[in-house]
């Protein structure tokens, strides 16, 4: 009966997709499962944490990764709220349960033949989408901000005299990042298809549809991904890996981290220290390459 309530609780309460709901289900019948062969018990309700740990235990042991089984922990906690939440439970044994360590991601940058390849090869400016299209790729490659910042850039942000750009990043945090000379290129070439709009409604923000109105970042996602997957044979082609490339591009030719990661907005230097893995490996090919006793 929990379990039922438990999912209509998560789709009609929590709102959640139904793939999701059915992930989470799935979760919840593969602890049930353990509980019946390990403790011939059908009832998850009230199960002691050791009885958990038991079947993460089963769950490393059997080659499950430890991303995944944060994720069926995830889902177990979640019932475990639920049950406190309508009274079945007077605690939840997951409450003081540390996640397994799980190892950051690392994505693969972009090339520069692919970067290139793009700019000179995939895009034509003709009209208002293609020039804002090759200004955000541009953009994404020659600052490396975050995708939400693009969308929220301002035009009163500009700073054309200076070359630089005021973006508002993660806190409400302001930095300046500076603009290379193809940029504001781009950015004038840009401005003018801008200002040829039958109708703007956002006026100071820089990058709009052809209707008039602030851009997305469901539409971002997809520019990026239209022009790279032509270029690239990478399996994701997303803004991230795009600000990704930025990093490396820029350690692989001895930019400082610090100043790395000043641009990037990032608060301390560990998030920074994930782009230098392929820095590193450049450097071991120069030095493969180029000791004399190698």
């Amino acid at each position: 009966m929990s379990l039922k309530a438990f999912s209509n609780y998560l789709s009609l309460e929590k709102k959640y997709s139904k793939h999701t709901v059915l992930a989470y289900g799935r979760d919840l019948e593969l602890f049930q499962e353990f509980m019946l062969e390990n403790h011939d018990s059908r009832f998850i309700e009230n199960v002691s944490y050791s009885e958990i740990r038991q079947w993460i235990v089963e769950l490393v042991n059997s080659g499950v990764s430890n991303r995944t089984i944060n994720r069926k922990i995830s889902s177990l906690s979640s019932y475990f709220k639920f049950l406190q939440k309508i009274k079945v439970r007077d605690t939840n044994p997951l409450k003081n349960h540390k996640a397994l360590k799980v190892g950051k991601k690392v994505q693969l940058p972009f090339s520069e033949e692919e970067l290139k390849d793009v700019l000179e090869n995939t895009i034509e400016i003709i009209d208002f989408e293609s020039a804002r299209n090759q200004l955000i790729i541009v953009l994404f490659y020659a600052t490396g901000i975050r995708r939400i910042e693009l969308v929220n850039l301002k035009i009163s942000g500009i700073d054309f005299s200076n070359k630089q750009i005021k973006v508002l990043g993660k806190r409400n945090k302001e930095r300046y990042i500076p603009l290379i000379n193809q940029l504001v290129t781009f950015l004038k070439i840009y401005l003018d298809y801008r200002n040829q709009l039958p109708e703007i409604k956002d006026n100071d923000i820089l990058f709009l549809t052809k209707k008039g109105l602030k851009i997305y970042e469901k539409l971002v996602y997809r520019i990026i991904n239209k022009y790279f997957s032509k270029a690239s044979t990478k399996a994701k082609c997303s803004p991230h890996v795009l600000r990704h490339t930025f990093a490396t591009h820029l350690l692989n030719k001895g930019a400082d981290l610090n100043a790395v990661k000043e641009l990037l907005g990032h608060t301390s230097l560990a998030a920074t220290q994930i782009y230098t893995h392929n820095s590193i490996a450049e450097l071991k090919k120069v030095y493969e390459k180029s000791h004399p006793r190698n």
